[in-house]
């Protein structure tokens, strides 16, 4: 045998004995007598320790063929992590147990405004979820005109004292209100999520503006919404906008929890008579099937009062909407 081709089966030799210690010895069928190629045995042990898919017959010999995971392994496995990394939206608005010290609310990503190029007449253009903004038919605010006079069964409150928190949200001052306060009205319950400020009031009773406007939402266990718009104007002052101005965050975004219940009730007029129609949020995406309530009776605060919000927001109300011929109603 030439030198040359005795070192490459010496090579060879040492080579199989080499993978046959990381590998493990191939082996035979029971009963086989039939002659392993080691060269080749050893190929198919290391392309099952590679995740090797069989290749054809066709394919060239020696040629080792490695599989990567399932494309739909790997996007699921990324949905996964993307989802991990998303807040939860289901618990936005809950207010968290009562609390000193302030912390970071989620931040409204929305690029709508007042004013400007993201105002109100460009609201539907921002979003394709704020279409219904244009295109609804059961917008709000409206000027209140025309009401029939009904004897409308009285709004149920069943407010209380109750701990709180508040957030600058770069659209207005909201409250965060603890569970435990609700409404009954035309047989349904709705309970108290949270309730903000506007200035001046987005709506008009008989073409007449208000200093103010309070909106309290409510939201029922099918998911139906109720607003409660309580109109405020100069005079004494309030104190619940009290307990509320006195736990401003420093920053937008912030949300500072106060030490002290508020007395949601003292929010209301004493009396409790009210305008009624069907409208739509206030802000987008402008979502219809909203039961409003508007209190006849407007609620004072102070000029101090007012000139702080003010600061923060000088104007921060929609536009008054198209009736469209819808019916309202007030109490007699």
């Amino acid at each position: 045998m030439p030198l040359s081709r005795h070192r490459s089966f010496a090579y060879a030799l040492r080579l199989c004995a080499v993978l046959t210690c990381v590998l493990g010895a191939p082996a035979a069928p029971a009963g086989s007598l039939q002659t392993i190629d080691p060269m080749e045995a050893i190929r198919e042990r290391l392309a099952a320790k590679l995740g090797a898919v069989p290749v054809p017959p066709s394919t060239p010999a020696g040629v080792l063929k490695v599989s990567s995971p399932p494309e739909s392994a790997s996007a699921a496995s990324a949905a996964d992590r993307s989802a991990q990394r998303l807040p939860s939206v289901a618990s936005r608005g809950t207010p968290a147990p009562a609390a000193t010290g302030a912390r970071r609310s989620t931040p409204d990503a929305s690029p709508w405004a007042y004013e400007g190029a993201h105002g109100p007449s460009e609201w539907a253009r921002l979003s394709p979820e704020n279409a219904t903004c244009a295109s609804g038919q059961r917008q709000s605010p409206i000027d209140i005109t025309d009401g029939i006079q009904v004897d409308l069964d009285a709004v149920q409150f069943d407010y209380r004292p109750s701990s709180f928190r508040v957030v600058d949200n770069g659209h207005t001052v909201q409250v965060n209100v603890a569970p435990g306060n609700t409404i009954e009205v035309l047989g349904r319950h709705y309970e108290l999520v949270q309730f903000h400020f506007h200035r001046p009031s987005e709506e008009r009773i008989d073409g007449k503006p208000f200093d103010m406007v309070v909106h309290l939402l409510h939201k029922s266990a099918d998911g139906r919404l109720a607003m409660i718009a309580v109109l405020l104007e100069r005079g004494s002052a309030q104190p619940v906008v009290q307990s509320v101005w006195n736990n401003l965050p420093l920053e937008k975004g912030d949300e500072v929890a106060a030490k002290a219940p508020i007395d949601v009730p003292a929010l209301l007029p004493s009396d409790r008579r009210y305008y009624t129609y069907m409208g739509s949020l206030t802000t987008p995406p402008c979502s219809e099937g909203v039961l409003w309530m508007v209190m006849k009776a407007p609620v004072q605060i102070s000029p101090e009062q007012l000139a702080i919000f003010t600061r923060l927001y000088p104007m921060n109300a929609r536009p008054i909407q198209a009736q469209h011929g819808r019916l309202i109603k007030e109490s007699n």
